[in-house]
């Protein structure tokens, strides 16, 4: 019987690291220090998800259908699994085009700066 890989410590909930691993075939051991993958991280419930929507294709609807919640439920889960990962789920800030073109004519930035914020949108 196969048991899925667990992360966290039961004992501390560290995160934990794979030191060994083994080939089922002709038993031959690996030790080392190994780095399990960001996708390890996530709960069996948010996996779950992660593959509903994959094979959606991204199609938020489609994930609304399959799981039977609304969009604003899976947009959350989207985002908890965004920040699982480590990423960060917060919105820039808009650029005001309006204010960066009258920054430039009235000399507050140069043009180099004006692309800068645009392209930073």
């Amino acid at each position: 019987m196969k048991y899925p890989i667990i992360t966290q410590c039961p004992v501390c909930a560290h995160k934990l690291h794979a030191v060994k691993l083994e080939c089922g075939h002709c038993r031959t051991t690996i030790e080392n220090n190994f780095e399990l993958s960001k996708l390890a991280l996530l709960t069996p419930e948010q996996l779950h998800f992660v593959i509903t929507f994959l094979v959606s294709r991204g199609n938020i609807k489609e994930v609304e259908k399959e799981l039977g919640i609304s969009y604003p439920t899976v947009r959350g889960k989207l985002n908890d699994i965004i920040t699982a990962l480590g990423y960060d789920t917060r919105k820039k800030p808009e650029v005001d085009k309006k204010k960066v073109i009258s920054m430039l004519e009235n000399g507050e930035i140069t043009a180099d700066e004006a692309l800068k914020m645009l392209k930073d949108e």
